[in-house]
Protein backbone atom coordinates (compact mmCIF):
# COMPACT_ATOMS: atom_id res chain seq x y z
CA UNK A 1 0.00 0.00 0.00
CA UNK A 2 1.30 3.47 -0.93
CA UNK A 3 -0.36 6.78 0.05
CA UNK A 4 -3.58 4.98 0.96
CA UNK A 5 -3.72 3.10 -2.36
CA UNK A 6 -4.01 -0.68 -2.51
CA UNK A 7 -4.09 -3.03 -5.47
CA UNK A 8 -4.59 -6.74 -5.03
CA UNK A 9 -4.73 -9.58 -7.53
CA UNK A 10 -5.73 -13.03 -6.35
CA UNK A 11 -4.85 -15.76 -8.81
CA UNK A 12 -6.69 -18.96 -9.60
CA UNK A 13 -3.46 -20.92 -9.75
CA UNK A 14 -2.96 -20.48 -6.02
CA UNK A 15 -5.03 -23.64 -5.59
CA UNK A 16 -4.53 -27.10 -7.00
CA UNK A 17 -7.13 -26.75 -9.74
CA UNK A 18 -4.75 -26.95 -12.71
CA UNK A 19 -5.90 -28.63 -15.92
CA UNK A 20 -4.01 -29.27 -19.15
CA UNK A 21 -6.18 -29.85 -22.22
CA UNK A 22 -4.62 -31.90 -25.01
CA UNK A 23 -5.40 -29.86 -28.11
CA UNK A 24 -3.64 -31.98 -30.73
CA UNK A 25 -5.89 -35.02 -30.30
CA UNK A 26 -6.17 -36.82 -33.63
CA UNK A 27 -3.27 -34.89 -35.17
CA UNK A 28 -0.91 -37.00 -37.25
CA UNK A 29 2.58 -36.27 -38.44
CA UNK A 30 3.62 -37.11 -41.97
CA UNK A 31 1.41 -36.85 -45.03
CA UNK A 32 -1.85 -34.88 -45.00
CA UNK A 33 -3.73 -36.15 -48.02
CA UNK A 34 -6.61 -34.62 -49.93
CA UNK A 35 -9.63 -36.85 -49.23
CA UNK A 36 -10.72 -36.50 -52.84
CA UNK A 37 -7.55 -37.20 -54.85
CA UNK A 38 -4.87 -38.15 -52.31
CA UNK A 39 -2.49 -35.29 -53.13
CA UNK A 40 -0.34 -33.82 -50.34
CA UNK A 41 0.04 -30.46 -52.11
CA UNK A 42 -2.33 -28.52 -49.83
CA UNK A 43 -2.28 -24.82 -48.95
CA UNK A 44 -4.45 -22.02 -47.61
CA UNK A 45 -7.01 -20.17 -49.69
CA UNK A 46 -6.70 -16.76 -48.01
CA UNK A 47 -9.97 -15.55 -49.55
CA UNK A 48 -12.13 -17.90 -47.47
CA UNK A 49 -9.77 -19.32 -44.85
CA UNK A 50 -10.15 -22.89 -46.11
CA UNK A 51 -7.44 -25.39 -47.01
CA UNK A 52 -7.33 -26.21 -50.69
CA UNK A 53 -5.81 -29.07 -52.64
CA UNK A 54 -3.59 -27.50 -55.29
CA UNK A 55 -4.08 -30.52 -57.57
CA UNK A 56 -7.85 -31.08 -57.74
CA UNK A 57 -8.90 -27.73 -56.12
CA UNK A 58 -11.01 -29.48 -53.47
CA UNK A 59 -11.45 -27.32 -50.33
CA UNK A 60 -11.63 -28.43 -46.68
CA UNK A 61 -13.74 -26.94 -43.91
CA UNK A 62 -11.55 -25.61 -41.04
CA UNK A 63 -11.49 -27.74 -37.88
CA UNK A 64 -12.33 -25.74 -34.76
CA UNK A 65 -10.75 -26.31 -31.37
CA UNK A 66 -13.72 -27.32 -29.24
CA UNK A 67 -12.30 -29.22 -26.27
CA UNK A 68 -11.38 -26.19 -24.17
CA UNK A 69 -13.74 -24.27 -21.88
CA UNK A 70 -16.36 -22.49 -23.97
CA UNK A 71 -18.55 -20.99 -21.21
CA UNK A 72 -16.02 -18.61 -19.68
CA UNK A 73 -18.37 -17.61 -16.85
CA UNK A 74 -17.87 -21.14 -15.47
CA UNK A 75 -14.09 -21.08 -15.80
CA UNK A 76 -12.39 -22.25 -12.60
CA UNK A 77 -8.71 -22.69 -11.76
CA UNK A 78 -6.08 -22.66 -14.46
CA UNK A 79 -6.82 -24.33 -17.79
CA UNK A 80 -3.90 -24.61 -20.22
CA UNK A 81 -3.88 -25.81 -23.80
CA UNK A 82 -1.15 -28.39 -24.34
CA UNK A 83 0.46 -26.10 -26.93
CA UNK A 84 0.97 -23.50 -24.20
CA UNK A 85 2.70 -25.74 -21.68
CA UNK A 86 6.26 -25.01 -20.62
CA UNK A 87 8.98 -25.32 -23.22
CA UNK A 88 11.46 -28.10 -22.49
CA UNK A 89 14.89 -26.55 -22.87
CA UNK A 90 16.69 -29.58 -24.30
CA UNK A 91 14.05 -30.46 -26.90
CA UNK A 92 15.63 -30.93 -30.31
CA UNK A 93 14.23 -28.81 -33.13
CA UNK A 94 15.14 -31.38 -35.77
CA UNK A 95 12.61 -34.17 -36.41
CA UNK A 96 12.93 -36.98 -38.93
CA UNK A 97 9.97 -38.68 -40.63
CA UNK A 98 9.82 -41.64 -42.96
CA UNK A 99 7.84 -40.82 -46.08
CA UNK A 100 4.86 -43.18 -46.25
CA UNK A 101 4.91 -43.09 -50.06
CA UNK A 102 8.52 -44.01 -50.87
CA UNK A 103 10.14 -44.79 -47.52
CA UNK A 104 12.76 -42.03 -47.69
CA UNK A 105 13.72 -40.16 -44.52
CA UNK A 106 12.69 -36.50 -44.48
CA UNK A 107 14.24 -34.02 -42.02
CA UNK A 108 12.31 -30.98 -40.77
CA UNK A 109 13.84 -28.17 -38.72
CA UNK A 110 10.85 -27.12 -36.58
CA UNK A 111 12.66 -23.95 -35.51
CA UNK A 112 11.84 -22.46 -38.90
CA UNK A 113 9.28 -24.72 -40.60
CA UNK A 114 6.63 -27.35 -40.00
CA UNK A 115 6.68 -28.85 -43.49
CA UNK A 116 9.15 -30.28 -45.98
CA UNK A 117 8.99 -32.08 -49.33
CA UNK A 118 10.31 -35.58 -49.77
CA UNK A 119 13.36 -35.21 -52.02
CA UNK A 120 12.46 -38.43 -53.87
CA UNK A 121 8.69 -38.48 -54.45
CA UNK A 122 7.98 -34.76 -53.80
CA UNK A 123 5.15 -35.47 -51.37
CA UNK A 124 4.73 -32.95 -48.54
CA UNK A 125 5.24 -34.07 -44.93
CA UNK A 126 3.87 -32.03 -42.01
CA UNK A 127 4.47 -31.71 -38.27
CA UNK A 128 1.03 -31.51 -36.59
CA UNK A 129 1.64 -33.20 -33.24
CA UNK A 130 2.90 -30.88 -30.52
CA UNK A 131 6.53 -31.07 -29.48
CA UNK A 132 7.75 -29.23 -26.35
CA UNK A 133 9.86 -26.60 -28.08
CA UNK A 134 7.16 -23.96 -28.64
CA UNK A 135 6.86 -24.48 -32.39
CA UNK A 136 3.36 -26.04 -32.49
CA UNK A 137 0.59 -23.90 -30.92
CA UNK A 138 -2.95 -24.85 -29.95
CA UNK A 139 -4.63 -22.74 -32.62
CA UNK A 140 -3.84 -20.79 -35.75
CA UNK A 141 -5.71 -17.85 -37.30
CA UNK A 142 -5.46 -18.22 -41.10
CA UNK A 143 -4.38 -15.34 -43.31
CA UNK A 144 -7.44 -13.44 -44.48
CA UNK A 145 -5.98 -10.91 -46.92
CA UNK A 146 -3.68 -11.53 -49.86
CA UNK A 147 -0.22 -10.15 -50.45
CA UNK A 148 -1.52 -7.72 -53.07
CA UNK A 149 -3.99 -6.22 -50.59
CA UNK A 150 -1.25 -5.93 -47.96
CA UNK A 151 1.08 -4.26 -50.48
CA UNK A 152 -1.61 -1.67 -51.21
CA UNK A 153 -2.11 -0.91 -47.51
CA UNK A 154 1.63 -0.52 -46.90
CA UNK A 155 2.06 1.69 -49.96
CA UNK A 156 -0.80 3.91 -48.76
CA UNK A 157 0.71 4.17 -45.29
CA UNK A 158 4.20 5.05 -46.53
CA UNK A 159 2.83 7.27 -49.30
CA UNK A 160 1.35 9.63 -46.69
CA UNK A 161 4.79 9.93 -45.07
CA UNK A 162 7.16 10.50 -47.95
CA UNK A 163 7.81 14.23 -47.52
CA UNK A 164 10.09 13.84 -44.49
CA UNK A 165 11.13 10.26 -45.24
CA UNK A 166 14.86 9.66 -45.52
CA UNK A 167 15.99 9.96 -49.17
CA UNK A 168 17.70 6.56 -49.08
CA UNK A 169 14.51 4.97 -47.77
CA UNK A 170 12.44 6.60 -50.53
CA UNK A 171 14.89 5.30 -53.11
CA UNK A 172 14.97 1.74 -51.74
CA UNK A 173 11.35 1.32 -50.64
CA UNK A 174 9.51 -1.52 -52.38
CA UNK A 175 6.69 -3.75 -51.25
CA UNK A 176 7.89 -6.67 -53.34
CA UNK A 177 9.79 -8.08 -50.36
CA UNK A 178 6.98 -8.04 -47.77
CA UNK A 179 6.56 -11.29 -45.90
CA UNK A 180 3.59 -13.14 -44.51
CA UNK A 181 4.52 -14.20 -40.96
CA UNK A 182 2.71 -16.19 -38.30
CA UNK A 183 3.81 -14.63 -35.01
CA UNK A 184 3.41 -16.41 -31.65
CA UNK A 185 0.96 -15.10 -29.06
CA UNK A 186 -0.68 -16.26 -25.87
CA UNK A 187 -4.46 -15.85 -25.79
CA UNK A 188 -5.89 -15.62 -22.28
CA UNK A 189 -9.48 -15.84 -21.06
CA UNK A 190 -10.38 -15.07 -17.46
CA UNK A 191 -13.35 -15.31 -15.10
CA UNK A 192 -12.92 -12.75 -12.33
CA UNK A 193 -14.62 -10.87 -9.51
CA UNK A 194 -13.80 -7.17 -9.23
CA UNK A 195 -14.14 -4.83 -6.26
CA UNK A 196 -13.18 -1.14 -6.59
CA UNK A 197 -13.37 1.47 -3.82
CA UNK A 198 -12.54 5.17 -4.08
CA UNK A 199 -13.82 8.71 -4.50
CA UNK A 200 -15.27 10.49 -7.52
CA UNK A 201 -16.07 14.10 -8.36
CA UNK A 202 -18.86 15.57 -10.45
CA UNK A 203 -18.33 19.09 -11.82
CA UNK A 204 -21.05 21.57 -10.88
CA UNK A 205 -19.50 24.91 -11.83
CA UNK A 206 -16.54 26.48 -13.66
CA UNK A 207 -15.62 30.14 -13.14
CA UNK A 208 -12.71 32.60 -13.37
CA UNK A 209 -11.12 35.17 -11.11
CA UNK A 210 -8.70 37.86 -12.21
CA UNK A 211 -5.78 39.31 -10.28
CA UNK A 212 -4.31 42.05 -12.37
CA UNK A 213 -3.35 40.53 -15.70
CA UNK A 214 -3.57 37.00 -14.35
CA UNK A 215 -6.74 34.97 -14.58
CA UNK A 216 -7.28 31.74 -12.63
CA UNK A 217 -9.81 29.03 -13.37
CA UNK A 218 -11.76 27.58 -10.45
CA UNK A 219 -14.08 24.59 -10.16
CA UNK A 220 -16.86 23.55 -7.83
CA UNK A 221 -17.65 19.85 -7.58
CA UNK A 222 -19.64 17.29 -5.62
CA UNK A 223 -17.49 14.63 -3.96
CA UNK A 224 -18.80 11.04 -3.68
CA UNK A 225 -17.69 7.82 -2.07
CA UNK A 226 -17.76 5.31 -4.95
CA UNK A 227 -17.77 1.50 -5.00
CA UNK A 228 -18.15 -0.88 -7.91
CA UNK A 229 -18.37 -4.65 -7.50
CA UNK A 230 -19.07 -7.04 -10.37
CA UNK A 231 -18.24 -10.30 -12.07
CA UNK A 232 -16.20 -9.93 -15.23
CA UNK A 233 -15.38 -12.29 -18.08
CA UNK A 234 -12.30 -11.30 -20.10
CA UNK A 235 -12.18 -12.96 -23.51
CA UNK A 236 -9.14 -13.10 -25.74
CA UNK A 237 -6.56 -10.96 -23.95
CA UNK A 238 -3.60 -11.31 -26.34
CA UNK A 239 0.09 -10.86 -25.54
CA UNK A 240 3.23 -11.54 -27.55
CA UNK A 241 4.99 -14.74 -26.53
CA UNK A 242 8.43 -14.14 -28.04
CA UNK A 243 11.09 -12.26 -26.08
CA UNK A 244 11.99 -10.15 -29.08
CA UNK A 245 8.48 -8.82 -29.70
CA UNK A 246 7.84 -8.18 -25.98
CA UNK A 247 10.37 -5.35 -26.09
CA UNK A 248 8.09 -2.58 -27.33
CA UNK A 249 10.53 0.26 -26.59
CA UNK A 250 13.59 -1.26 -28.24
CA UNK A 251 16.07 1.24 -29.66
CA UNK A 252 17.03 -1.17 -32.45
CA UNK A 253 13.63 -2.42 -33.68
CA UNK A 254 10.20 -0.76 -33.90
CA UNK A 255 8.36 -3.71 -32.34
CA UNK A 256 5.61 -1.52 -30.92
CA UNK A 257 4.03 -1.04 -34.36
CA UNK A 258 3.45 -4.81 -34.56
CA UNK A 259 1.77 -4.67 -31.14
CA UNK A 260 -0.42 -1.82 -32.40
CA UNK A 261 -2.18 -3.77 -35.17
CA UNK A 262 -4.11 -5.88 -32.65
CA UNK A 263 -6.81 -6.99 -31.95
CA UNK A 264 -7.41 -10.03 -34.14
CA UNK A 265 -10.74 -11.77 -34.74
CA UNK A 266 -9.81 -14.66 -32.47
CA UNK A 267 -13.23 -16.29 -32.75
CA UNK A 268 -12.11 -17.49 -36.20
CA UNK A 269 -9.07 -19.38 -34.93
CA UNK A 270 -8.89 -23.03 -35.98
CA UNK A 271 -7.10 -26.10 -34.70
CA UNK A 272 -3.45 -26.07 -35.73
CA UNK A 273 -2.63 -27.70 -39.03
CA UNK A 274 0.79 -27.24 -40.66
CA UNK A 275 -0.86 -26.72 -44.06
CA UNK A 276 -2.04 -23.27 -42.94
CA UNK A 277 1.62 -22.24 -42.73
CA UNK A 278 2.54 -23.29 -46.25
CA UNK A 279 3.84 -20.27 -48.18
CA UNK A 280 4.37 -18.24 -45.00
CA UNK A 281 7.10 -18.04 -42.39
CA UNK A 282 6.59 -18.51 -38.65
CA UNK A 283 8.37 -17.66 -35.43
CA UNK A 284 8.14 -20.07 -32.53
CA UNK A 285 7.26 -19.16 -28.95
CA UNK A 286 10.14 -18.84 -26.47
CA UNK A 287 8.36 -17.80 -23.25
CA UNK A 288 6.30 -19.72 -20.70
CA UNK A 289 3.12 -18.87 -18.82
CA UNK A 290 4.86 -18.02 -15.54
CA UNK A 291 7.09 -15.56 -17.37
CA UNK A 292 4.12 -13.82 -18.99
CA UNK A 293 1.83 -13.92 -15.97
CA UNK A 294 2.96 -10.58 -14.38
CA UNK A 295 2.13 -8.76 -17.62
CA UNK A 296 -1.22 -10.57 -18.03
CA UNK A 297 -2.22 -9.86 -14.42
CA UNK A 298 -1.52 -6.14 -14.76
CA UNK A 299 -3.35 -5.90 -18.07
CA UNK A 300 -6.31 -7.85 -16.64
CA UNK A 301 -6.62 -5.35 -13.81
CA UNK A 302 -6.49 -2.47 -16.30
CA UNK A 303 -9.25 -4.12 -18.36
CA UNK A 304 -11.39 -4.50 -15.23
CA UNK A 305 -10.87 -0.86 -14.30
CA UNK A 306 -11.80 0.39 -17.76
CA UNK A 307 -14.87 -1.86 -17.83
CA UNK A 308 -16.03 -0.08 -14.67
CA UNK A 309 -15.69 3.28 -16.43
CA UNK A 310 -18.90 2.57 -18.31
CA UNK A 311 -20.69 2.95 -14.96
CA UNK A 312 -18.85 6.16 -13.96
CA UNK A 313 -19.83 8.62 -16.67
CA UNK A 314 -21.35 11.08 -14.18
CA UNK A 315 -17.93 11.57 -12.57
CA UNK A 316 -16.58 13.94 -15.20
CA UNK A 317 -13.66 15.01 -12.97
CA UNK A 318 -12.54 11.41 -12.64
CA UNK A 319 -12.37 8.76 -9.93
CA UNK A 320 -9.46 8.12 -7.57
CA UNK A 321 -9.55 4.44 -6.65
CA UNK A 322 -7.91 3.73 -3.29
CA UNK A 323 -8.47 -0.03 -3.47
CA UNK A 324 -8.54 -2.29 -6.54
CA UNK A 325 -9.27 -5.96 -5.89
CA UNK A 326 -9.23 -8.50 -8.74
CA UNK A 327 -10.02 -12.09 -7.76
CA UNK A 328 -9.30 -14.37 -10.72
CA UNK A 329 -11.53 -17.41 -10.28
CA UNK A 330 -10.45 -19.04 -13.53
CA UNK A 331 -7.92 -18.45 -16.27
CA UNK A 332 -7.45 -20.19 -19.62
CA UNK A 333 -4.29 -20.02 -21.75
CA UNK A 334 -3.91 -20.96 -25.42
CA UNK A 335 -0.85 -20.65 -27.64
CA UNK A 336 -1.69 -19.16 -31.03
CA UNK A 337 -0.14 -18.28 -34.36
CA UNK A 338 -1.61 -15.00 -35.64
CA UNK A 339 -1.05 -13.68 -39.18
CA UNK A 340 0.88 -10.50 -40.03
CA UNK A 341 2.11 -9.05 -43.31
CA UNK A 342 5.44 -7.43 -42.52
CA UNK A 343 7.65 -4.95 -44.35
CA UNK A 344 11.04 -4.29 -42.78
CA UNK A 345 13.78 -1.77 -43.53
CA UNK A 346 17.17 -1.61 -41.79
CA UNK A 347 18.32 1.97 -41.35
CA UNK A 348 22.09 2.24 -40.85
CA UNK A 349 23.57 5.45 -39.47
CA UNK A 350 27.22 4.86 -38.66
CA UNK A 351 27.34 2.18 -36.00
CA UNK A 352 23.68 2.68 -35.12
CA UNK A 353 21.16 0.36 -36.76
CA UNK A 354 17.37 0.55 -36.45
CA UNK A 355 15.00 -2.02 -37.96
CA UNK A 356 11.82 -0.23 -39.05
CA UNK A 357 8.61 -2.21 -39.55
CA UNK A 358 5.37 -1.53 -41.35
CA UNK A 359 2.89 -4.19 -40.24
CA UNK A 360 -0.54 -5.15 -41.55
CA UNK A 361 -3.02 -7.23 -39.57
CA UNK A 362 -3.69 -10.01 -42.08
CA UNK A 363 -7.31 -10.27 -40.93
CA UNK A 364 -8.51 -6.69 -40.40
CA UNK A 365 -6.07 -4.70 -42.62
CA UNK A 366 -5.16 -2.52 -39.61
CA UNK A 367 -1.81 -0.96 -40.56
CA UNK A 368 0.88 0.68 -38.46
CA UNK A 369 4.50 1.42 -39.15
CA UNK A 370 7.68 3.39 -38.66
CA UNK A 371 9.28 5.35 -41.52
CA UNK A 372 12.92 6.55 -41.30
CA UNK A 373 13.00 10.34 -41.01
CA UNK A 374 15.30 12.80 -42.76
CA UNK A 375 15.96 14.74 -39.56
CA UNK A 376 17.86 17.70 -41.14
CA UNK A 377 14.90 18.43 -43.42
CA UNK A 378 12.41 18.19 -40.53
CA UNK A 379 14.59 20.43 -38.33
CA UNK A 380 14.94 23.00 -41.09
CA UNK A 381 11.24 23.32 -41.78
CA UNK A 382 10.47 23.27 -38.03
CA UNK A 383 12.88 26.20 -37.66
CA UNK A 384 11.00 28.13 -40.36
CA UNK A 385 7.71 27.38 -38.61
CA UNK A 386 9.23 28.65 -35.36
CA UNK A 387 10.25 31.93 -37.07
CA UNK A 388 6.70 32.35 -38.34
CA UNK A 389 5.43 31.64 -34.83
CA UNK A 390 7.64 34.37 -33.37
CA UNK A 391 6.40 36.85 -35.98
CA UNK A 392 2.80 35.89 -35.21
CA UNK A 393 3.44 36.45 -31.50
CA UNK A 394 4.73 39.95 -32.26
CA UNK A 395 1.94 41.06 -34.56
CA UNK A 396 -1.17 39.06 -33.63
CA UNK A 397 -3.31 40.49 -30.81
CA UNK A 398 -4.16 37.34 -28.87
CA UNK A 399 -4.41 36.81 -25.11
CA UNK A 400 -2.32 33.66 -25.22
CA UNK A 401 0.00 34.66 -28.06
CA UNK A 402 2.92 33.09 -26.20
CA UNK A 403 1.74 29.73 -27.57
CA UNK A 404 3.14 30.79 -30.96
CA UNK A 405 6.59 30.27 -29.43
CA UNK A 406 5.81 26.57 -29.39
CA UNK A 407 4.90 26.38 -33.08
CA UNK A 408 8.22 24.99 -34.31
CA UNK A 409 8.57 22.52 -31.45
CA UNK A 410 5.01 21.26 -31.92
CA UNK A 411 5.52 20.93 -35.68
CA UNK A 412 8.64 18.84 -35.12
CA UNK A 413 7.01 16.66 -32.44
CA UNK A 414 3.81 16.01 -34.40
CA UNK A 415 5.63 15.02 -37.58
CA UNK A 416 8.27 12.96 -35.80
CA UNK A 417 5.50 11.10 -33.96
CA UNK A 418 3.54 10.55 -37.15
CA UNK A 419 6.51 9.00 -38.92
CA UNK A 420 8.00 6.98 -36.05
CA UNK A 421 4.73 6.18 -34.18
CA UNK A 422 6.62 5.31 -31.01
CA UNK A 423 3.43 5.80 -28.97
CA UNK A 424 1.42 3.32 -31.07
CA UNK A 425 0.25 0.27 -29.13
CA UNK A 426 -2.59 -2.18 -28.74
CA UNK A 427 -5.16 -0.55 -26.46
CA UNK A 428 -5.90 -3.79 -24.67
CA UNK A 429 -7.76 -1.99 -21.87
CA UNK A 430 -10.64 -1.08 -24.21
CA UNK A 431 -10.18 -3.38 -27.22
CA UNK A 432 -10.32 -6.68 -25.32
CA UNK A 433 -13.79 -8.28 -25.17
CA UNK A 434 -15.46 -8.27 -21.74
CA UNK A 435 -18.80 -9.15 -20.19
CA UNK A 436 -19.83 -7.56 -16.90
CA UNK A 437 -22.55 -9.13 -14.74
CA UNK A 438 -23.95 -8.87 -11.20
CA UNK A 439 -23.05 -5.20 -10.88
CA UNK A 440 -23.32 -3.60 -7.43
CA UNK A 441 -23.02 0.20 -7.27
CA UNK A 442 -22.54 2.51 -4.28
CA UNK A 443 -22.51 6.29 -4.82
CA UNK A 444 -22.72 8.16 -1.51
CA UNK A 445 -22.55 11.95 -1.47
CA UNK A 446 -19.82 13.27 0.86
CA UNK A 447 -19.69 17.05 0.36
CA UNK A 448 -19.64 19.95 -2.08
CA UNK A 449 -16.17 21.34 -2.75
CA UNK A 450 -15.60 24.93 -3.92
CA UNK A 451 -12.66 26.88 -5.23
CA UNK A 452 -10.80 23.89 -6.63
CA UNK A 453 -7.91 24.69 -8.97
CA UNK A 454 -7.30 21.22 -10.43
CA UNK A 455 -9.34 20.27 -13.48
CA UNK A 456 -9.38 16.62 -12.28
CA UNK A 457 -9.79 15.03 -8.89
CA UNK A 458 -6.50 14.60 -7.05
CA UNK A 459 -5.15 11.09 -7.63
CA UNK A 460 -7.50 10.32 -10.55
CA UNK A 461 -6.54 6.87 -11.81
CA UNK A 462 -9.64 5.39 -13.42
CA UNK A 463 -8.19 6.14 -16.89
CA UNK A 464 -4.57 5.15 -16.22
CA UNK A 465 -2.95 1.85 -17.10
CA UNK A 466 -0.24 -0.16 -15.37
CA UNK A 467 0.28 -3.03 -17.80
CA UNK A 468 1.94 -1.02 -20.58
CA UNK A 469 5.70 -1.10 -20.26
CA UNK A 470 5.68 -4.07 -17.91
CA UNK A 471 6.58 -6.29 -20.84
CA UNK A 472 9.89 -4.47 -21.14
CA UNK A 473 10.68 -4.96 -17.45
CA UNK A 474 9.75 -8.61 -17.88
CA UNK A 475 12.05 -8.92 -20.86
CA UNK A 476 14.98 -7.51 -18.93
CA UNK A 477 14.47 -9.86 -16.00
CA UNK A 478 14.32 -12.83 -18.36
CA UNK A 479 17.41 -12.13 -20.46
CA UNK A 480 19.40 -10.20 -17.83
CA UNK A 481 19.92 -7.13 -19.98
CA UNK A 482 20.38 -3.50 -19.00
CA UNK A 483 17.27 -1.47 -18.31
CA UNK A 484 15.39 -0.21 -21.34
CA UNK A 485 13.87 3.22 -21.57
CA UNK A 486 10.40 3.70 -20.13
CA UNK A 487 7.60 3.63 -22.64
CA UNK A 488 6.44 7.09 -23.68
CA UNK A 489 2.97 7.82 -22.34
CA UNK A 490 0.30 7.55 -24.95
CA UNK A 491 -0.81 11.14 -25.47
CA UNK A 492 -2.61 10.91 -28.79
CA UNK A 493 -4.13 8.35 -31.08
CA UNK A 494 -1.54 7.72 -33.81
CA UNK A 495 -3.69 5.55 -36.03
CA UNK A 496 -3.70 6.54 -39.68
CA UNK A 497 -6.66 8.48 -41.04
CA UNK A 498 -9.06 6.22 -42.81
Amino acid sequence: MQNGYNENITLANNNNNHTIIQTDVGAKDGQDKCPKCGSTDISLNAKNGKLRCNFCRHEFEPEKLDNMQQDLSKLQGQVVGSGATDIVADTKDIVTFKCSSCGAEVVIDTASSTQARCHWCRNTLSVNQQIPNGSIPDVVLPFGITKDVAKTEIEKFVGKRKFFAHPKFRQEFTTENIMGVYLPYMVIDANAHVNLVGKGEHLTRTYYRSNGSNRTTYYDADLYHVEREFDLVIEGLTVESSLDKLDNSSSTATNNVINAIMPFDLENCVKFNANYLKGYTSEKRDTNINQLRPLVDKESRDIAKFAANETLKEYDRGVAWSNEQLDVKGQQWKAAYLPVWLYSYLQVNGEKKVLHYVAVNARTKETMGSVPIHVPKLLGISFLVEILGILAMMFVDFEYNWVFLLAGFLYFFVNFSRYRNSNARHKYETETKTNMTNLRKIDNFIKTETGLTNSRINGANNATISGQGLGNKLLNSLVDQNSVASLVRDVTDQKDEK
